[in-house]
């Protein structure tokens, strides 16, 4: 019996020689890290921090706009900075990214900057992340709590985890059919999550960063008159709250905007959920986080409830959300490449 265990254990330690042999030849083991940059571009979130924080001091707004940038690039092909490639077939073409995400310039100023100190190290993918971290930090409220986090730094921040590369097609069908909608059902957006790993927790608390930015009339005004054909506003809506955007929204075009969050606009905090408790999210895709039957039957009600009053578990979830997030399907080792300008693959 002595003799047949040890021949099973060499056994399983040569399986698994063998199997580590083998994601090391296939790169599996390439995984993302805190300190990707340590030796190549030691200062790497310095040059970033200073060009969001200017960034940002032109237009507040821009905040919201980067992250929603990180966003929207990770749900398509993964987090590989396709959504910034030019091009009429592009990801900046498809229909929830046209006329609405932005940042573009500012990411272009970032991968400058990177350049200048560290050329053809840093890709454009891992600017994406570090600059979305970087809004959320730079707009955080005053009543905001940072728990502590495995991957924190202490006090205030999150170490974001870096070794991306960049992808070298874009995909715009995939954009149109796997980016959420601000008229999309709980269901459906769940599913798109689920979709790229993502569950009901991450739907919530990535929802929670429209606690920051605007949103243009046409994503909104379907809400404001004749909902779903009753001839009456939706009815989850405060009322006083759909008079004003219907006046606001008349007034101008499809592309007046307004605050996502009516009462705390450039803040990141969680008062984005204690409208949810009041009728006051703007976007369908906000409110029926909380309202319906949907959400009812799902955990998003409760999350909702719990974040609207507890300022830190909403900020550890976001973080570990927003972690999750930035590991989908990164391009690693030697896949894709690290990009001279972000906007184009290198010739």
């Amino acid at each position: 019996m002595e003799g047949s265990g040890s021949g099973k254990f060499s056994t399983c330690y040569s399986c698994l020689f063998l199997i580590s042999f083998l994601m090391v030849c296939l790169g599996v083991e390439s995984a993302l890290t805190a300190d990707f940059y340590k030796d190549s571009c030691p200062n790497l979130t310095l040059i970033v921090r200073k060009d969001v924080k200017n960034a940002i001091k032109t237009e507040t707004r821009m905040a919201a706009s980067l992250i929603r940038l990180h966003f929207h690039d990770c749900f398509v092909n993964g987090c590989d900075g396709s959504i910034l490639l030019d091009g009429s077939d592009g990801e900046k073409f498809a229909l929830p990214n046209l006329n609405s995400v932005r940042g573009y310039e500012v990411v272009d100023t970032i991968k400058s900057s990177v350049e200048s100190i560290c050329p053809g190290v840093v890709s454009c993918a891992d600017i994406l992340a570090i600059a979305a971290r970087d809004s959320v930090l730079l707009s955080v409220g005053p009543s905001m709590i940072f728990r502590r986090n495995p991957l924190q730094s202490g006090g205030n921040t999150w170490k974001v985890l870096l070794g991306r590369r960049d992808g070298l097609v874009a995909n715009q069908t995939g954009a149109n059919s796997g980016l959420p909608f601000p008229t999309d059902s709980l269901t459906t957006i769940s599913q798109k999550f689920a979709n790229v790993g993502l569950n009901e927790t991450d739907v919530v608390s990535l929802s929670g960063a429209h606690t920051i930015g605007l949103a243009r009339c046409t994503t909104f005004s379907n809400r404001l008159s004749n909902f779903s054909g009753t001839g009456s506003p939706d009815s989850t809506m405060d009322s006083e709250m759909a008079s004003d955007l219907l006046d606001l929204c008349q007034a101008g075009d499809g592309n007046t905007t307004t605050s996502l969050d009516q009462n705390s606009t450039d803040l990141f905090d969680n008062h984005y959920f204690q409208n949810l408790l009041n009728g006051k999210g703007l976007l369908s895709s906000d409110q029926i986080l909380y309202t319906g039957d949907e959400a009812a039957n799902s955990t998003t009600k409760s999350l909702v409830e719990s974040y609207s009053s507890n300022s830190g578990l909403f900020m550890s979830d976001f973080i570990n959300s927003m972690i999750k997030m930035g590991n989908i399907s990164p391009l690693t080792g030697t896949d894709g490449e690290i990009r001279q300008n972000c906007r184009v693959v290198n010739s």
